[in-house]
C-alpha cells in the first residue's frame, strides 16, 4: 500500500471522530449528614446550554462576553426547575438555586436541598438539553455516606431511582 492510501486510512477515522459533538452533562448528588443538607453540583457545556436557552426563551444570552445579558441567572433558574426534579424517599423536594460559576468551556450550578435528616431513595428526572439535543445524555453521580450510585439519562429515558 503506497504511503498516500495509508495516510488516508488513518486521517478519515480521526475527522469523523472530531466532528461529532458529545452532549454530556454531570450532576453529582451528595448528602451533607452534618448540615442535613443536599449539595447538588451540575456541569453543563456553556455553548450547549446557551443554544438551547436562547431557542427555548427566545433571548439572546451571549454567556461569557462582555454583553451577557445582566440576568441571565433568572434563566438558569427558572430552565433548572422546570428541568430538574427531584424526590427524596418519595417526597417531592424543591432546590434552592445558589449560584454558578464558568471554568474554561464548561458552566457549574450549584443548588442544594435543606432540613434533610436521611436518605434511603433519591428519584430524579433530569431533562438539561434533551429536548434541544437528542443524543444529550445526563450522568448522575451521588453520595449517601459510605455508598455511592450512578444512573445515566437521556431522552428517552430521564427519570431514575437511586437506593441506599
Amino acid at each position: 500500500m503506497n504511503f498516500k492510501k495509508y495516510l488516508l486510512l488513518l486521517i478519515i477515522p480521526l475527522l469523523a471522530f472530531s466532528a461529532h459533538k458529545y452532549y454530556l452533562s454531570l450532576t453529582q448528588i451528595e448528602y451533607q449528614s452534618d448540615s442535613k443538607a443536599v449539595q447538588i453540583t451540575i456541569n453543563v457545556f456553556i455553548d450547549d446550554l446557551e443554544i438551547a436557552l436562547n431557542n427555548y426563551y427566545h433571548i439572546n444570552l451571549q454567556l461569557t462576553s462582555k454583553e451577557e445579558l445582566q440576568n441571565s441567572e433568572v434563566y438558569f433558574k427558572k430552565y433548572l426547575k422546570e428541568k430538574l426534579h427531584l424526590k427524596i424517599d418519595d417526597v417531592a423536594k424543591k432546590f434552592n438555586y445558589i449560584g454558578k460559576e464558568y471554568d474554561a468551556d464548561l458552566v457549574y450550578f450549584y443548588l442544594e436541598i435543606e432540613n434533610i435528616k436521611e436518605i434511603n431513595t433519591i428519584e430524579i428526572q433530569n431533562k438539561i438539553l434533551t429536548a434541544h439535543f437528542p443524543n444529550q445524555e445526563n450522568l448522575i453521580k451521588s453520595k449517601v455516606g459510605e455508598k455511592h450510585k450512578s444512573i445515566l439519562l437521556n431522552s428517552k429515558s430521564d427519570k431514575g431511582l437511586l437506593k441506599f
